[in-house]
């Protein structure tokens, strides 16, 4: 019984302290169980050969020797390839970020039919990848598509953007822009509701207008909505997946090929079930997202912090 009194005293004057992490304990389990853990069996099957089922095999580094190009091997030809295309797809993927801002300051104005506009510009988002993969793959045919007959009004010849490897991958990127950019859309527009109007109206006495009135007042309070798109943003880049396997299927000749497709090709598909292999492919990926994401968490808070 004193035991017990005890405790509830112990509570009663920790009670503001100890709160939060009760109702935050639920989602820690949840996130160590399907994230930490998972995370940490993928880096010790990167160090093994293993078909999925039989007995692990310990190999050390092999995976990564092989890779990589450690010691005296030459650097795997699909990883090089699948590398570089993740490089083009992180570059040209960042462009959905000032196009979804533009697109939102257009929106975020009254004028008429103005919920028609937003319907429209919100509606890539709401529908999934392998959709998305469809729709470009019919708009990218070579006869029948709707962007050879679009270029044959013009006058120029047909175009096999996914049959052609030096195309293909830019195509692809071209596709995953249309419902990233209305994800970013929606990001800014619900920072520009949140901007302040009292800063606006200063601005405007100061004589702000145009590009000024963007850079110095509205950019600088849409900071955390731009924070969230580029993490987005690269995580959508590096993971890329979906579009690839719909419309390519990593060809033609393996050129549409990046880092989660060559994974999934070495520890899922015919070529072999090579799960130390493909989860050494999961450990370098997860690595270049982590570098990103540490590099812009730790660029905001040196920012927030120079700012006190």
């Amino acid at each position: 019984m004193a035991s017990a009194d005890t405790n509830r005293s112990w509570y009663k004057r920790n009670e503001i302290a100890v709160t939060p992490w009760l109702f935050l304990l639920p989602a820690m389990i949840f996130f160590a169980v399907y994230v930490i853990i998972p995370i940490g069996q993928s880096f010790w099957i990167s160090f093994h050969e293993w078909d999925g089922l039989g007995e692990k095999t310990w190999v050390g580094t092999a995976n990564y020797e092989r890779l990589l190009g450690w010691g005296d091997q030459n650097m795997d030809r699909k990883f090089q390839v699948s590398f570089w295309n993740n490089l083009k797809w992180l570059v040209l993927y960042l462009l959905a970020i000032p196009a979804g801002l533009f697109i939102a300051l257009f929106l975020n104005q009254t004028v008429t039919g103005i919920r028609f506009y937003k319907s429209m510009f919100f509606f890539p988002f709401v529908i999934s990848q392998v959709v998305v993969g469809l729709v470009f793959s019919w708009f990218y045919l070579p006869r029948e598509g709707l962007l050879n007959a679009i270029l044959g009004v013009f006058g120029a010849g047909p175009v096999n953007i996914l049959g052609d490897p030096t195309l293909a991958t830019y195509g692809i990127i071209a596709a995953g822009l249309w419902p990233q950019t209305a994800y970013c859309m929606i990001l800014y527009l619900t920072g520009l509701n949140a901007v302040d109007p009292e800063q606006v109206e200063a601005a405007r006495l100061d004589g702000a207008k145009g590009h000024k009135m963007l850079w110095y007042v509205i950019l600088p309070q849409l900071k955390p909505a731009t924070f969230i798109a580029f993490v987005v943003t690269i995580i959508g880049a590096l993971r890329s997946f979906d579009l690839i396997s719909v419309m390519t299927n990593g060809g033609p000749f393996g050129s549409t090929r990046v880092l989660s497709f060559y994974m999934f090709e070495e520890s899922l598909s015919e070529f072999g079930f090579r799960m130390g292999f493909g989860a050494a492919i999961a450990v370098v990926l997860f690595f270049i997202m982590l570098g990103f994401i540490t590099y812009f968490l730790y660029a905001m808070y040196r920012e927030e912090k120079g700012a006190h």
